[in-house]
């Protein structure tokens, strides 16, 4: 058996406690489901346009403070191992998307912070740092995926590969941390958070997009909520993630909705895990209108980003 199917195999999974509070009283909310052609290679399952929606481990609540997250789960030396051979060709076929995105993402930065030194975290290829440069940054990402290392570095970007707890930065060397979509794929998001503490500059800005659990989407969607993936290992609430980055040593100044851009032939990609016979219909519709590259804004209401100074 290949070690990258060995990984999400039951037997190395690992039940775990809440990472805000530390209980270990959670009820489930919901069970595990699997992909109907079994769990895939890992480069699938944790890639970042993966399309294994709704197949992960079991969802459980925390009783005591409400964090929602998986338990079991593989390993957190496993997962690094899986995202360290992250091959995503896909990724960069929707930069133009990507691009726009970012772009309004750094539109947000710039309501606190105009300039500096920024480290982005789980950079992936790298388009956020091309953005921030082209704005006059100084830029550095990290990110665990060697295939995106390399991508990144062949664009002349200052990309370290690995995580923060094996990359080191000196104290307060950064005005900027941002982390896009990468918080809720921790195994340990609040040490995470604690290191970014340490490596911001005093009254430095922390900057992250997630999920929203408590949106009106993933209440009503349920158990086919698409967010509750295997990468995904923790499902924050504007309430939870706001506890989380006070307890890290933050005060949160802004939450605001985030809005993603996508090409609109990505776009009606997504619905074909659900619908493969509706797949072919609105790809040959778009394909025959000629508006695959049209770009598009999509929020539906559960991606949220926090905006957090560093205290002390």
């Amino acid at each position: 058996m290949s070690a990258e199917l060995e990984i999400l195999l039951p037997e190395t999974l690992e039940s775990v406690p809440c990472n805000l509070c530390g209980s270990w009283d959670a009820q489930e909310i919901y069970p595990a489901a699997e992909r109907r052609n079994g769990h895939g290679p890992s480069s699938d399952v944790y890639a970042c346009t993966s399309t294994a929606y709704g197949m992960c481990g079991p969802i459980v609540r925390c009783r005591r403070c409400g964090l929602v997250y998986q338990s079991p789960v593989p390993s957190a030396e496993e997962i690094i191992d899986a995202y360290d051979g992250v091959v995503d060709t896909r990724y960069e076929e929707e930069r133009s998307g990507r691009i726009e995105t970012f772009t309004r993402d750094l539109e947000a930065v710039h309501k606190h912070e105009r300039t500096g030194k920024i480290l982005d975290v789980g950079c992936h290829l790298g388009m956020f740092l091309e953005v921030a440069r082209d704005h006059g940054w100084d830029v550095t990402g990290v990110e665990p995926s060697r295939y995106s290392v390399e991508r990144g570095r062949e664009k002349g970007l200052d990309v370290r590969h690995g995580t923060l707890e094996d990359v080191h930065f000196e104290d307060e060397s950064f005005d900027v941390v941002t982390m896009w979509d990468v918080v809720e794929h921790l195994s340990d998001p609040l040490s995470e958070l604690k290191r970014m503490h340490r490596i911001l500059k005093p009254d430095g800005l922390l900057a992250v997009s997630t999920m929203n659990v408590d949106a009106l989407f993933p209440r009503l969607a349920g158990r086919r909520w698409p967010w509750y993936m295997q990468m995904h290992l923790v499902y924050f609430s504007r309430r939870t993630l706001h506890n989380m980055l006070t307890k890290a040593g933050y005060r949160v100044v802004e939450v605001t909705p985030h809005r993603r851009v996508v090409r609109l032939s990505y776009l009606v990609s997504r619905v074909e895990p659900y619908c493969k016979p509706l797949y072919k219909v609105l790809d040959w519709v778009v394909r025959q209108a000629g508006q695959g590259d049209r770009l598009v804004a999509v929020d539906l209401g559960d991606i949220f980003m926090t905006f957090a100074r560093k205290i002390g």
